[in-house]
């Protein structure tokens, strides 16, 4: 059950759907190049995102939320975020939204009932309906507006994935770990290079983890014993 929900949320399935029929074609998410090739800083350490590579802005405590827009310079696609993120992190998985050349994703989640789109819906497609995040993406820019959980038994259910770098607004939560590390290599990332990848993580302050953070993964296993029985519900 655990190893099914990971899968789930870094995008993995033995399950093999068929192509849609007569499906439109959209652009895909930008990941890093292949073969590590996500470059360096000017001091010669690995580039993480181009939003953190200089250093971590803490976020505001008393921060309410702004508006994500998408890369379109027409008619972009804005969906405004009424609230103050949580869980704010790198993600290395190759599903999450990533802006050119970046080896990581920065990811956060908020209450679903604080999203809303409020400019060009209609240019929004789901990249993959059969995952459990639905990302829902622009059909032209291919930037990931928001990533949500349909699904009622999932234990995120109720939490939508969103991009604050998308955002011009200031504020937001802060990065506080890196998920999902050794998922770059699936990237293009040279195994050779993952100690001064995670070393430059950990400079950053964000602890390395090959899942999730300790506190989202007991989240995962409290909702499986609630499910089971083996706690009450």
């Amino acid at each position: 059950m655990l190893k099914k929900i990971i899968d789930a949320l870094t995008g993995k399935s033995n399950d093999k759907p068929a192509p849609a029929q007569n499906a439109p074609s959209a652009p895909q998410a930008r990941t890093a190049p292949k073969g590590g090739g996500a470059g360096k800083t000017a001091d010669g350490k690995p580039a993480i995102h181009p939003a953190i590579d200089g250093g971590i802005t803490p976020g505001s405590d008393n921060f309410s939320g702004g508006v994500l827009t998408c890369k379109c310079s027409n008619k972009p696609v804005k969906v405004r975020v009424g609230a103050q993120t949580a869980h704010n992190h790198a993600c290395g998985c190759s599903k999450c939204w990533k802006p050119e050349g970046a080896r990581f994703s920065l990811v956060a989640v908020v209450s679903r009932d604080a999203v809303t789109v409020e400019e060009n819906e209609d240019k929004l497609h789901i990249v993959d309906s059969s995952a459990a995040i639905q990302r829902h993406a622009c059909k032209e820019c291919g930037t990931h507006m928001y990533g949500r959980i349909e699904d009622t038994s999932h234990p995120f259910h109720g939490l939508d994935f969103v991009h604050t770098e998308l955002s011009s607004d200031t504020g937001w939560s802060e990065p506080q770990f890196a998920a999902f590390v050794s998922s770059i290599i699936e990237t293009g990332e040279k195994p050779e290079n993952m100690d001064a990848v995670r070393g430059r993580l950990k400079e950053l302050g964000l602890t390395p983890y090959d899942v999730l953070a300790p506190p989202l993964m007991d989240a995962i296993s409290t909702h499986k014993a609630k499910a089971t029985g083996a706690l009450p519900a």
